[in-house]
């Protein structure tokens, strides 16, 4: 491996053209195997053209600090950021597009269809007046499987008919999918493309 890895996902406040990154998760992986993780909750995230739906999916109102229903989180109007945990952050947009275009820049994106949040990502930070510097070849996981399962079968032909589930993938991988807690969390999707990616790779990326 001659460039970072970074392992991310996002959740969004929809599917549609113009979604928002409400929790943006990154796992950068460094050429000498030193790993860091970033996890970012948008404060002030424009839900004006949100589909609810899709914030149901990720459980926008149970999981974001600033909309939960329980106990919801104040970002100071002179603060553009809180550290949460040791890698947890609330911040503002404009604040979590610094953090991101740092975190990713020069690494090659590891995700499950990853420019689904390359591009939603990408539009943050063109809204901030910066650019993504991240590798223009993204490394999509559920790609690189179909592929190493073709390579290592044989497997009933229905369980490779297309489209095939991203779970259903993961375990004909030997890959445990994230708990029913992390699944639609970026943080759990994240880590679990990690470890999909580590066990198609024979562990080799993690080794530099």
């Amino acid at each position: 491996m001659t460039n970072a890895l970074v392992f991310l996902d996002t959740e969004t406040t929809g599917l549609h053209h113009d979604r928002r990154p409400w929790e943006i998760a990154l796992i950068r992986r460094e050429p000498s195997g030193r790993t860091s993780e970033l996890q970012v909750y948008v404060d002030d995230v424009d839900l004006s053209a949100a589909e609810l739906i899709g914030l149901n999916v990720g459980h926008f109102y149970s999981n974001h600090p600033s909309f939960r229903t329980d106990s919801p989180m104040t970002l100071h109007p002179d603060h553009e950021a809180l550290q949460l945990s040791p890698d947890v952050w609330l911040a503002t947009e404009a604040k979590a597009a610094l953090m991101i275009e740092r975190m990713t820049r020069g690494a090659s994106i590891v995700g499950a269809v990853p420019n689904f949040d390359t591009e939603c990502l990408a539009a943050m930070l063109r809204r901030h007046k910066l650019c993504a510097a991240w590798h223009y070849h993204l490394i999509d996981v559920e790609a690189v499987a179909l592929g190493y399962l073709h390579r290592a079968g044989p497997y009933p032909r229905q369980l490779l008919d297309l489209p095939i589930k991203s779970d259903a993938l993961s375990e004909l991988c030997g890959v445990q999918p994230p708990s029913d807690e992390e699944r639609h969390t970026a943080i759990g999707d994240a880590r679990w493309v990690q470890r999909w990616y580590d066990t198609l790779t024979d562990g080799s990326s993690a080794e530099g």
